[in-house]
């Protein structure tokens, strides 16, 4: 009997030094420079398709089968971004690069360095089409009340180019026509005087603060400050340009003001809001209104000229309108 003990005994040590052998093993060096083996533990099984937790009989194996289960739910990789037309626009070559020197040398030399570099105040003139209806004149009084030191006068039947001399005479930096259809305001010119250039825009979706729910109190006189969000283009570089001189320089923020150009697939949206503090931590905004939608038509050389006037860039639908994530601005 000592001897079939023995044997059984001999039999199990010699099944785990099989299983011992069987595990993986890895040879390093040790300090003194001598090779040691090191044997790592068996990786966790993954779990079959189609099993389920709930088959196991066993409480304590169930239990710790759903820990696992609820570990590798927690490692899983996160979720993809979802594809917008946004995230996947086409590459475009004359996206500006803020530390281009060419871009620099542009902006230190173009017709707005004036106005960037504090020379000149803006002295903005608005006017609209001839013989403009109740909704576009109410829209000229509520912008003139948001740019500051704007001023609007009523076209009576004057041309743009016997109206842009009597600007350039007193001193105005920039003319803004509304113009309208069908007692609809539905394009507006922006021209930057005395050397250009000059923007097309068709307008839409307009609001006047009566239209606007919950709107706040009419805007005080405090110089709003300006956003300007996405033009990244050389060509939305400009616009954005043409868009920021048409404020002065210091805004005041006592008044809580903000003048916002928001460009989103070359459409640009103009909100006008008013900051509410509600704590130290919580800020909110109140529209105030107007509110209009701009897609740029054409851009221009000088001042306003439709029949001799050179063209920088004009909107062709045909051709630039091909692919949906094409973009401009």
């Amino acid at each position: 009997m000592a001897k079939g003990g023995d044997k059984s005994a001999a039999a199990k040590k010699g099944l785990k030094r099989k299983a011992a052998s069987e595990e993986p093993q890895e040879t390093t060096l040790s300090d003194d420079g001598t090779a040691e083996d090191r044997v790592h533990p068996p990786k966790a099984a993954a779990f079959p398709p189609g099993f389920s937790i709930s088959e196991i009989k066993n409480k304590q194996r169930r239990h710790l089968m759903f820990t696992r289960w609820k570990q590798q739910q927690r490692k899983a990789p996160p979720k993809p971004i979802p594809k917008t037309i946004d995230n996947q626009r086409v590459f475009d070559e004359t996206v500006v690069d803020p530390n281009d020197e060419e871009v620099a040398y542009d902006e230190a030399t173009d017709e707005f360095a004036s106005y960037f570099n504090r020379q000149t105040s803006p002295k903005i003139l608005i006017t609209t089409s001839d013989r403009p209806h109740g909704r576009t004149v109410r829209l000229c009084e509520q912008l003139s009340t948001v740019i500051p030191n704007s001023h609007v006068y009523y076209r009576r039947g004057l041309a743009l180019k016997k109206i842009i001399p009597q600007c350039i005479s007193r001193d105005f930096t920039d003319l803004i026509v509304i113009n309208e259809d069908r007692k609809i305001p539905n394009g507006l010119v922006l021209s930057h005087l005395p050397h250009g250039p000059t923007a097309h825009f068709k307008m839409s979706s307009v609001r006047l603060r009566k239209e606007i729910k919950r709107r706040g109190k009419d805007p005080t006189e405090h110089i709003p400050e300006v956003i300007l969000n996405n033009f990244t283009t050389r060509l939305g570089h400009s616009i954005g340009r043409m868009f920021a001189s048409l404020f002065p320089h210091d805004p005041q923020f006592i008044g809580r003001q903000v003048a916002t150009f928001h460009n989103q697939r070359d459409y640009i949206f103009f909100r006008f809001h008013r900051y509410i503090f509600k704590s130290e931590k919580k800020v909110g905004i109140q529209e105030l209104g107007p509110r209009f939608t701009l897609k740029l038509r054409s851009l221009q050389k000088g001042t306003f000229d439709s029949k001799y006037g050179e063209y920088e860039w004009i909107h062709k639908p045909r051709e630039m309108d091909t692919s949906r994530r094409k973009f401009h601005l």
